[in-house]
């Protein structure tokens, strides 16, 4: 089999999405059956896609189908897996421990997924030093020397918007490499720091508007 390719820069940002999403789809269909192999109609189908779509995201990485068999479950996951660099646990930091940030510092499945928040930032003086799933609350101002201390380079924003982009630009400062901004605020960052923006009350806005219909 062909060994995955390392030009990521190439590889559609939807691509690389829906592998997100063939990965935890395999892992449910794994603990759901005994099949060794799943054909690509049946991936496509577990991850609501198109199998010709699927056959395609997986060609930009190597040739991991068998004639009449389909893929191997595990080897497909192995290389998946691989191919999204979370074989081994990501540490991440959280700055706001607002309802958001408790919510996300309850979420099991981030450990399941390859993340674990490791540390937790706010600066209310009435949150810090209590603990919330283990994870005590620090001191905005610690910031630098914590991620340091623990080489953590993804960060979660649960902040207010309005602190959104001055939190940003401590992360940054601290060396952060990636930043998930989960703020209605639009942030700019160095073009060395990935930034996604998850925005929950857009998505229900467009949600609304289908409903709309």
């Amino acid at each position: 089999m062909k060994k995955t390719s390392n030009k990521k820069n190439k590889i559609p940002e939807p691509t690389i999405l829906r592998l997100s999403a063939y990965r935890r789809a395999l892992q449910d269909y794994k603990e759901q059956s005994a099949a060794k192999f799943v054909s690509s109609r049946q991936l496509g189908e577990l991850a609501n896609r198109n199998a010709s779509i699927v056959r395609k995201d997986l060609s930009y990485f190597g040739e991991y189908g068998m004639p009449s068999k389909g893929y191997e479950i595990d080897h497909l996951l192995d290389q998946i897996v691989n191919i999204m660099n979370v074989k081994q646990q990501h540490a991440v930091a959280l700055v706001g421990v607002g309802n958001l940030g408790k919510a996300l510092l309850g979420y099991p499945g981030f450990k399941k997924q390859g993340f674990s928040i490791e540390v937790a930032f706010d600066n209310n003086a009435i949150k810090i030093g209590k603990k919330i799933q283990e994870i005590k609350v620090r001191n905005l101002k610690d910031l630098p020397l914590e991620v340091a201390k623990r080489e953590i380079k993804i960060s979660f924003i649960t902040v207010p918007a309005v602190a959104a982009q001055e939190v940003a630009n401590l992360l940054v400062e601290a060396g952060m490499r990636a930043i998930i901004n989960f703020t209605p605020a639009r942030i700019w960052v160095p073009p060395k720091v990935i930034l996604r923006h998850v925005d929950l009350t857009r998505e229900l806005e467009v949600v609304s508007y289908y409903l709309g219909k």
